[in-house]
């Protein structure tokens, strides 16, 4: 009740089944400590299906416009030409072609346009994202599309959900999920690497172990995107180059194919999982 704003109050389904809830729960929290011994309210069988039935009818009219967050917009605001992201998506089309993959995780998944293409190949995706809103529209999406093997899920790459519960083996962590069969990371590297300075050799080991494929996009500085990302810190990323990318995921992958993107500055790799 306290976290919403106060026009909520101005609505009768949020003012009774939260609001005035809350309220009467804060009176009588202490009833039984204080012993009074006052029965239980009861309520009938009518009366319980009319709370139900305007419970779920104040549910219905819930709607969150998805929007307003960093990246929820982000194909609305792409720095690609037409021509460069139907290059992509032809690529991007073909990789996973060749890579053959059961299961896919696409990392930085966004609204799920590429995790669609590998639905298509006939892959099962779960389609990872840090930004709510647009997982929210990769969920609204995939309900209007009706079902597919495609699961919108928000996470945190930096901060990825650890084991919990009972001696934290009760659910397992991100990694213990998988492997899967191959990782789609695109568009994500400059963000860990310099929006989370995380550096290039910790990035190619944490993928290298969640998959023995990877299909990952190189965007270099000189990329309007990363332009972004830099314009309100200092540069101190002197390994952030397409030679340093190579020479650190080159300490865990074989490259299988390399494809820069039309009218662009990018360039996808396919890469293997060197054998031990």
């Amino acid at each position: 009740s306290r976290l919403l704003p106060l026009r909520t109050r101005l609505r009768f389904g949020l003012l009774t089944h939260i609001h005035l809830h809350a309220s009467s729960q804060t009176r009588h929290a202490d009833v039984g400590a204080r012993g009074t011994g006052a029965p239980a309210a009861h309520v009938s069988r009518t009366g319980l299906r009319g709370l139900i039935d305007s419970l779920q009818s104040s549910v219905r009219k819930l709607s969150w416009q998805a929007g307003g967050t960093e990246w929820g917009d982000y194909y609305d605001d792409t720095n690609y030409s037409a021509p460069g992201a139907d290059h992509k998506a032809e690529v991007v089309r073909k990789l996973v072609g060749l890579a053959t993959p059961a299961t896919v995780w696409d990392l930085g998944g966004n609204t799920g346009v590429f995790s669609r293409l590998a639905v298509e190949a006939g892959s099962h995706v779960v389609s990872w994202d840090v930004d709510p809103a647009a997982v929210e529209k990769n969920y609204r999406h995939l309900r209007e599309e009706g079902p597919r093997p495609l699961l919108p899920l928000l996470l945190d790459l930096t901060n990825p959900s650890g084991g919990i519960g009972w001696a934290n083996e009760e659910r397992m962590s991100l990694a213990e999920r998988g492997p899967v069969d191959l990782v789609m990371a695109l568009a994500l590297v400059h963000h860990l690497a310099i929006s989370n300075n995380v550096p290039l050799p910790r990035i190619a080991a944490f993928l290298a172990s969640l998959s023995p494929q990877l299909l990952i996009e190189f965007v270099p500085k000189q990329d309007s995107q990363v332009q972004r990302l830099l314009a309100t810190r200092a540069d101190i990323f002197d390994d952030y180059t397409q030679s340093g990318f190579e020479a650190a995921f080159g300490q865990h992958y074989e490259t299988v194919e390399t494809h820069p993107i039309r009218e662009s500055v990018r360039t996808l790799y396919l890469f293997r999982r060197k054998r031990t």
